[in-house]
């Protein structure tokens, strides 16, 4: 397996392009971009790589058949076909995952049934002994995806989602993806050099992947396990120099990043997320209310605002503040701010300078920038005029 194979690294609605971006700059070949999925090929090594050092995939699935089907006797044929000793024994345990767009099959979690059945009864009739499931730390764990008739099956060679950095321990209430974080981050216009500051920080994941992205470190570099170290093809001695690699492509950062937050036990556990993620260097964590503070010129803002879906606030209120501490505190600054709550986004009382689609879980949110003139808008773009 040391040539070129087909991959797909799945992500969230709204960061496409910033993974297709990412996988051009490790190296990839044959990219092609979908929705919520990019597909691109690399050899082992590369597989490797990708799972640990992309930001914005959740998982790297690793296609291995197609086949068509319009019922469930074929769908278990076509499973039972493939030949499966090459991927586990009857001593390895197995996880199967489906998804499902079809007239033909309406449950995913049945599709996923009967892929197991066919999986687990090949094995037995040629051993004598079935794979036992096991859906939390299966050695090998199998996709399958139908689109209308067509079925695609692949394995996972990530396991765990890679969002699962290994670094959250302790979280609030309302949490934000690691790999939403890392992409927000990277859909922003953010120089990965300058200060950068969350006003709002919960639990620290936006300002720990700003750091990891700062200081170019590899944000699943302390995860504890990834789904390809018990593949038959695991080649431990390629996978500890890719990890090597990974550490020396490390750089300085002087910023510095700013976690705040108005609550002292929220940023305790934010103080623990730093120390796990080993960013305490680059991290610097304030206890500081964002509706009370000042800010010098200049400051990168990005904070995850409550959105009223597991915090109760009074949202109109709320959001009025945001607007108002804006003009008021932070002028000279730039702001960004991912909400789920669109209603309460129009109480802002700022134009957005833009305005991004992105789902967090299922719910549909906004990225928005707000740029804090001093003076009038009209009066900044003339200046900027005449200083060309």
């Amino acid at each position: 397996m040391s040539q070129s194979f087909k991959m797909i690294a799945k992500t969230l609605f709204g960061l496409e392009e910033v993974l297709e971006k990412e996988l051009r700059q490790l190296g990839a070949t044959h990219i092609e971009k979908g929705v919520r999925m990019v597909s691109f090929e690399g050899d082992l090594g590369f597989m490797y790589k990708a799972n640990m050092m992309l930001r914005t995939a959740i998982r790297i699935l690793v296609p291995i058949h197609s086949f068509r089907a319009r019922n469930e006797v074929d769908l278990y044929d076509g499973i039972y076909q493939m030949d499966w000793s090459k991927y586990l024994t009857a001593h390895d345990t197995l996880a199967v995952h489906g998804t499902v767009a079809s007239q033909y099959f309406n449950h995913s979690q049945y599709v996923a049934l009967k892929t197991k059945d066919a999986i687990v009864d090949q094995i037995r009739n040629n051993t004598g002994r079935r794979p036992d499931v096991d859906t939390k730390h299966p050695d090998l764990r199998v996709s399958v995806h139908i689109n209308d008739q067509k079925v695609d099956v692949s394995i996972d060679s990530s396991g765990e989602p890679l969002f699962k950095r290994g670094y959250r321990q302790e979280t609030n209430i309302a949490p934000i993806n690691e790999v939403l974080a890392a992409g927000l981050i990277l859909l922003s216009d953010w120089d990965q050099r300058s200060q950068f500051i969350d006003p709002m920080c919960g639990s620290g994941t936006i300002a720990i992947e700003a750091a990891m992205i700062a200081a170019n470190i590899a944000p699943n570099l302390n995860r504890p396990e990834f789904g390809f170290e018990k593949w038959p093809n695991y080649d431990n001695a390629l996978f500890e120099m890719i990890q090597e690699s990974c550490l020396k492509k490390m750089r300085e950062f002087e910023g510095p990043i700013i976690a705040r937050d108005a609550d002292g036990y929220t940023l305790e556990k934010a103080k623990e997320n730093v120390k796990n993620a080993n960013l305490q260097d680059f991290i610097k964590l304030e206890k500081g209310d964002f509706f009370r503070d000042h800010q010098s010129a200049q400051a990168f803002l990005m904070f995850n605002p409550p959105y009223d879906e597991r915090i109760e606030i009074d949202t109109d209120a709320f959001y009025k503040s945001i607007g108002d501490t804006l003009k008021q505190r932070y002028t000279g600054s730039t702001a960004w701010m991912i909400t789920g709550n669109l209603e309460a986004l129009k109480s802002v009382g700022l134009r957005p300078s833009r305005k991004i689609k992105v789902y967090n879980g299922k719910l549909e949110a906004r990225f928005v920038k707000y740029e804090m003139y001093r003076g009038t808008k009209k009066l900044h773009k003339l200046v900027d005029g005449d200083s060309k």
